[in-house]
């Protein structure tokens, strides 16, 4: 059942991208072919200007194996993952870069340093993370958040993503986003928390957004993206069967939709944790060249903007 369809770069960011000037990344351990490959489609595509960050022997060796020319390229030495971590965020502090990709080290180490109270990319909010979705020959873009750093948010947490989701959105081209705060039923009950949670969140939201965005919750993932789900289930309102942005209860429920996502339907899923002093972009081991490209995109675009 798993789909044999190439991923494919978002066109709507590439489209968006086309005539932008490039911005300085610190790549956060470009340890891998991956990365590197990365690194040479976003110079390539002119999106990034590249801080290549890590061991420098390892990073030569790995260029000419990608056939990427470092001459030019700014490149910061370390050597293990803490160093590279800090490193990165240094180079973002100094002015040296406005956007980070985390490359061949662990996220939560390149979160530590982001997050130290002293030499840190601290702004005051909370960080959260969102997935750009979209599948091959479909121009439908789907925001997923938050699958990948708060694990059970507690509704202020929600107030957070919820934030950083339409920012994002508003900031790559979406007018007027609608949001759908997901439980597992369109009906507020106490029996099913998330219900309760969603609905607060979602009336807290709309009132903070006014005119800018849309806001619908508790609502099934189906009454959420299906017109004919919310017809049949008599579901009125601006998001239902239309949202453009899907805020999850939980990473459990996140985490597993973008992957049925990815590997059912070949679909690019673009990470990137907002709320820092600069986007970073936070790709997997397992994502294939054209989510980190697209990951990476988004950050320069974010950057800018």
């Amino acid at each position: 059942m798993l789909s044999t369809k190439p991923f494919e770069v978002p066109r709507d960011l590439l489209a968006r991208a086309k005539g932008r000037p490039a911005i300085n990344m610190a790549i956060a351990g470009a340890g891998s072919v991956e990365v590197m490959q990365c690194v040479k489609s976003g110079i390539e595509t002119g999106v990034l200007r590249p801080v290549l960050v890590g061991n420098r022997g390892k990073m030569e060796g790995l260029a000419a194996q990608c056939g990427l020319a470092l001459a030019g390229i700014h490149i910061i030495e370390a050597e293990n993952e803490e160093a590279i971590a800090k490193a990165s965020v240094a180079a973002v502090r100094a002015g040296d870069a406005k956007a980070i990709m985390k490359g061949d080290i662990h996220t939560n180490t390149l979160l530590r340093a982001v997050l130290d109270k002293t030499l840190g990319l601290r702004t005051g909010s909370r960080l959260s993370h969102v997935f750009h979705m979209t599948i091959p020959d479909c121009d439908r873009v789907l925001y997923i958040a938050d699958g990948a750093v708060n694990v059970a948010p507690d509704l202020a947490t929600l107030g957070v993503i919820i934030n950083n989701a339409i920012s994002m959105a508003i900031k790559l081209g979406t007018a007027c986003p609608r949001v759908a705060v997901l439980s597992a039923s369109e009906v507020p009950d106490e029996s099913v928390p998330s219900s309760i949670l969603a609905r607060d969140a979602a009336l807290a939201a709309q009132a903070h957004w006014g005119e800018k965005a849309r806001i619908q919750g508790p609502m099934a993932l189906d009454i959420a993206i299906s017109p004919k789900a919310a017809l049949a289930k008599h579901m009125e309102g601006p998001v239902a069967g239309n949202a453009d942005i899907l805020i999850v209860p939980n990473i459990e429920m996140g985490n597993g939709l973008f992957k049925m996502m990815v590997h059912f339907m070949a679909a690019a899923a673009a990470g990137v944790v907002m709320g820092a002093a600069c986007p970073i972009a936070v790709t997997s081991r397992s994502d294939p060249a054209q989510a980190r490209l697209a990951a990476a995109i988004m950050c320069a675009l974010l950057a800018q903007d």
